[in-house]
């Protein structure tokens, strides 16, 4: 974003569904100095019933102008997850099955993306992991397995009168063995202060979102997700909120904010 950027969210899942997901992320990128490179890191921490994960990743960047209003990215990703299953968690039918004992791993993986974009208008296609690894198996099949996902994603922002901003926006994922996911969203910026959206999952999810510029540099956002399938009647929806704080230098500071 041109800037150093820290981020923290956190996001509880399918709220009253025993079990659930929630994640808990914090992360921070910059550019460094005045060159094109730019460096992020970032941790992820995932609890799903009986099972924790703990994510790190590094990213590197490099950034090149295609044109007077629009440059390229390339980024790689270095990524080191940790993976615990806590069997007290669990209510096995046999509870002297040997089998059922506590479990962690550790696999790394490595990923690489490209981004094209100008000041309303971005492309992008990436994967985060090219290498898949099995986080829990029992010798003979894996019983988790992270596949590799590819992610294809844009937008465009329209300057619909001097206080208004109008972005739409997609993001398609694929992984091998599960179906398409395509999330569309609507996101409206008034003032460059106050933003109000909606998207729509594919078959799975509506959400509304909204978020406010509370000074240059620090940006808060709420988005609720509702299911539209059967999965609805066993919880209350989804929420997650989300901080950014960025440090401008005195020569860069963006004086309107970017709405992406």
């Amino acid at each position: 974003r041109g800037a150093l950027s820290m981020f923290a969210l956190y996001r509880t899942q399918w709220v009253g569904l025993d079990g659930a997901p929630v994640t808990s992320t914090v992360s921070m990128n910059t550019p460094l100095n005045e060159s094109n490179l730019g460096l992020g890191v970032s941790l992820i921490n995932d609890k799903i019933g009986p099972t924790t994960e703990n994510t790190i990743s590094a990213d590197l960047s490099y950034t090149i102008p295609t044109s007077d209003t629009w440059k390229l990215s390339f980024g790689i990703k270095a990524t080191a997850n940790l993976f615990d299953l806590d069997a007290t968690k669990l209510n096995p039918v046999d509870a002297t099955d040997p089998s059922l004992q506590n479990y962690n791993t550790f696999s790394p993986n490595i990923g690489a993306g490209v981004y094209w974009h100008s000041d309303n208008a971005y492309v992008g296609f990436s994967i985060p992991n090219f290498i898949e690894t099995n986080r829990y198996d029992d010798n003979e099949v894996a019983i988790f397995k992270e596949r590799i996902s590819y992610y294809l994603i844009g937008g465009y922002v329209f300057d619909l009168n001097d206080t208004i901003k109008f972005k739409p926006a997609f993001l398609t994922k694929m992984i091998e063995g599960a179906p398409l996911q395509v999330d569309v969203s609507a996101n409206f910026l008034f003032f460059d202060k106050f933003m109000l959206g909606a998207s729509y999952r594919w078959s799975a999810a509506l959400s509304a979102m909204v978020g406010f510029q509370v000074t240059d540099g620090l940006y808060i956002g709420y988005g609720y997700d509702k299911e539209t399938t059967n999965l609805d009647n066993y919880n209350s929806g989804s929420h997650e909120i989300f901080l950014r704080y960025e440090l401008f230098k005195n020569n860069n500071k963006i004086t309107t904010p970017r709405f992406f």
